[in-house]
């Protein structure tokens, strides 16, 4: 059994306890008790002056794929020669040594999701992942930090396919192009399902098409759509597609969710805000702000907050939520925003998210407040396995 003796912890509950000591047997929280006592713990962290969080979850990242260091020649996340590509599996193209994943637990995140690029219309599976690429001193494979695979499924609207593919002189050349593929890719597996039923009450063999069978479990409800849309008109897009075919659907960046949160509030949208921390290279980024969370908070949107990484370094969101807190989002809102809320939106809340017992034991320990930009992660524990500790 390990212990944390922890000074303050910030649960992702929006709640703050002082001096607890926290239990971890098998890679979970066995135990959170008041007061300072290791009992019978064979290993101790001593955190008693400083503060504890959960692991920080990042719900939109190319981590692993848009390797650090790497030409961008060489990146594995966008297979640019068909819009509609289903069946891709981000869990085949993921380097678990990319330095990225020490940059992740330096900055406190354990917990993330890998995507597909926004290149096509639909991208591929994504796949939710432990950013510790060690354990017991040997290399993982990344089945071994695998939480959730796959986790969704990639799609994007706006300016990137259409950019892609014109220049191809092929579709999609404009929005419309872009609702009319992803329509069709459905419409398709929908017409495979039925081939499939047909061949089965007949008793006969059915060819399979793995790009129709990836969409499946999207129309089952089994699996979300996760959408790529900054504008309003392709968020508005987005859920208008998800409605007709009656799917689950998360909108991945939400850069204009302010000027339509209460369209949002409505429609129970769950927004993944960012990456706000960067210029605004492309039309579609233009109302790109910090008050986006602040909007989406005060209508009453789910919503976490992303890096995008690598458009924004992984280590830094913690920034990011010092940012939207100036802006003027509750701190309590900030940091539920890559915790609870995070976890929520990837559908993994059982697990991580939150330090209460049950949960993985993934957590960091702060020198200071863990949204004030001047502060470090000193140690990052991962299923109970300290992973990264400053100055080792």
């Amino acid at each position: 059994m390990k212990a944390v003796l922890a000074g303050a912890v910030e649960t992702g509950l929006g709640t703050l306890r002082s001096n607890v000591t926290i239990f971890m047997e098998g890679g979970k929280i066995s135990r959170i008790r008041e007061g300072l006592d290791p009992g019978e713990a064979s290993d101790v962290l001593d955190a008693r002056d400083r503060i504890v969080t959960p692991g920080f979850v990042d719900a939109h990242t190319h981590i692993g794929t848009f390797c650090e260091g790497f030409p961008e020649s060489m990146e594995d996340a966008n297979d640019m020669v068909n819009p509609v590509v289903p069946h891709f599996r981000i869990l085949d193209a993921i380097y678990q040594d990319d330095t990225a994943f020490g940059d992740a637990l330096a900055g406190g995140v354990t917990c993330v999701q890998t995507l597909p690029g926004s290149g096509n219309v639909i991208g591929g599976q994504g796949a939710v992942i432990k950013t510790g690429t060690f354990a017991n001193g040997r290399k993982k494979v990344v089945e071994d930090m695998l939480v959730r695979a796959p986790s969704s499924m990639k799609a994007a609207l706006g300016e990137n396919p259409i950019r892609v593919y014109r220049e191809k002189g092929k579709l999609p050349n404009t929005r419309m192009g872009n609702a009319a593929l992803l329509r069709q890719a459905f419409v398709d597996a929908e017409n495979y399902r039925k081939k499939l039923l047909l061949a089965q009450s007949k008793n006969e063999a059915a060819e399979r098409n793995l790009q129709h069978e990836a969409l499946l479990p999207v129309l089952d409800r089994e699996l979300s759509l996760c959408v790529h849309a900054h504008r309003c008109d392709d968020i508005a897009t987005a859920v208008r597609i998800a409605e007709e075919f009656s799917i689950p659907y998360t909108v991945e960046h939400c850069t204009e969710g302010h000027l339509i949160a209460q369209y949002l509030a409505e429609k129970k949208v769950f927004a993944a805000v960012g990456p706000t921390l960067t210029g605004k290279p492309k039309i579609e980024l233009r109302n790109k702000t910090w008050d986006t969370p602040v909007a989406l908070w005060k209508a009453g949107v789910h919503f976490c907050i992303i890096t995008d990484h690598p458009v924004i370094p992984i280590e830094h969101l913690s920034v990011c939520l010092s940012l939207a807190v100036r802006a003027g989002l509750p701190r309590e809102e900030a940091l539920k925003a890559v915790t609870l809320y995070a976890a929520e939106h990837l559908g993994i809340s059982r697990r991580v998210g939150t330090l209460e017992e049950g949960k993985d034991a993934d957590l960091a320990i702060w020198d200071g407040d863990p949204l004030d930009s001047r502060s470090r992660v000193l140690k990052t524990v991962i299923e109970g396995e300290v992973v990264f500790s400053r100055g080792d």
